[in-house]
Order: structure tokens, then sequence, then C-alpha cells
């Protein structure tokens, strides 16, 4: 469940589960689980992809008001009558993957879009390398010809081979993984943004800075391993 940290000088003010990760203090109840999750998918719904379905207004980098939001959204689905523009900052800044981010009364999806916007992300605090998942047939093309975004806004890529694994595996029951050099890329004059805590945008990556991750890599072998574990059960 959704709570909210009762002591003021804990770092963390909102979190998942009985008692606050840095204090352990147990937390005073904002949402059950159903409730933040069903929040979470029409957010997700407004903020990435349909402002229009709940008739909110949306500005050119993503920004809804959160009053006028969650107004919106009581109207239309009235068991959630209790529900005010702070309880989004509660649902954002409790979300382990950063897919959220709150500025005073307003509150924008910072990855995963289908609609056209001009994200004004961070471009500082890149890390030397990012890592992208695809089906293992894709490989060769995607080495020749490069990434590209496809159906959404921008190519999604990930901090880490483990969570670009599990990114992957959404879609895909063994995903390869491509490595980024963004070193080179972003010194050739393509730009990478800083999104959720550990997802990346850009508009695409040009071949000549991608790689494959091996499959033998002992980072792969392990998750790999802990799926075929988990399908035996």
């Amino acid at each position: 469940m959704l709570r909210q940290c009762r002591d003021n000088g804990c770092e963390t003010k909102f979190f998942l589960g009985s008692n606050c990760d840095v204090c352990n203090e147990e937390g005073k109840f904002i949402m059950s689980d159903r409730e933040s999750q069903s929040l979470g998918r029409i957010l997700a719904l407004v903020l990435r992809h349909a402002p229009e379905k709940f008739g909110v207004d949306m500005d050119i980098n993503g920004w809804v008001n959160t009053r006028e939001l969650s107004d919106a959204i009581s109207n239309q689905r009235r068991h959630y009558h209790w529900l005010r523009g702070w309880h989004f900052e509660a649902i954002a800044n409790s979300d382990e993957k950063g897919r959220y981010q709150v500025e005073g009364e307003m509150i924008r999806a910072t990855y995963g879009h289908s609609i056209e916007l001009e994200l004004d992300l961070p471009t500082d605090d890149i890390p030397e390398a990012l890592y992208w998942p695809c089906e293992p047939d894709q490989v060769g093309t995607i080495l020749e010809l490069g990434i590209t975004a496809g159906d959404r806004q921008h190519v999604h890529l990930s901090k880490t081979i483990a969570k670009a694994m599990e990114a992957g595996h959404v879609r895909i029951d063994r995903p390869a993984i491509i490595e980024v050099d963004t070193t080179r890329a972003i010194a050739d004059g393509n730009t990478i943004f800083r999104a959720g805590k550990s997802v990346f945008l850009t508009t695409d990556m040009p071949a000549d800075y991608l790689y494959q991750v091996e499959e033998d890599d002992p980072v792969i072998g392990e998750i790999v391993a802990g799926w075929e574990s988990e399908e035996e059960e």
C-alpha cells in the first residue's frame, strides 16, 4: 500500500509498504495497492498517450495540472471522489522507475510517450554505456542500420544490462542486448536525455556506436537462469 512517512525530517516522503525504508517508521495510509495501481494506469494513459480522454490540458513539454487532473478523474470515476492533486505527488515519489516528475502543481511522464512533445529533459550525467533489448534475430540488422524509435517518440535506453533485460523480457522471451557507446555518440553530436531513474531517451542511434553484449555475459547468464528457474516452478 502507499503510505506517507510520519517523520517530517525523513528524506522519504512517500513509500510503498508498511514501514519507511529509511527511518523504519510506520507510515500514514494514503491508498491501497489496487487504487495506486489503477491510478498509475490512468496516469500512463493521460500523460503518455491520450490527455484528451479525461479532457485535461497538456503543454508542449508534457505538463498537466494536478488539480485539474484529479477533478477530471473523480468526475469520470466517481469512486475516486477523494482524489486530490497531492495524491499524484505520492505516486510519483514512490515510483521506483522515476516514471513521473512533479514540479509544484504540475506533473508529467518522463518517458514512454506516443504523443509528440518537446521534452526539456536534462542531458548531463549520461553513463559511458547504455543498453537496449531486441529480438535475437534482429541483432545483425540493428548493428548494420542502427536503432530507430518506431511508433514511439524516442528510443528508450537502460542504465544497466539487467534493466535492459527486464524491459525486453516484457515482450521478448530471451532478449539480446545491444550496448551503446554513449561517450562517442555524444561527442559526435547525438543527444541523449536523462528521463527516469534508469531510463534514457534519444531520437535514434546510428550503428557506428552499437555493439552486441555477448550471450555468455555473466549478468545475462544469471538473469536467464533465474527466468528458467521460475518457469520450472
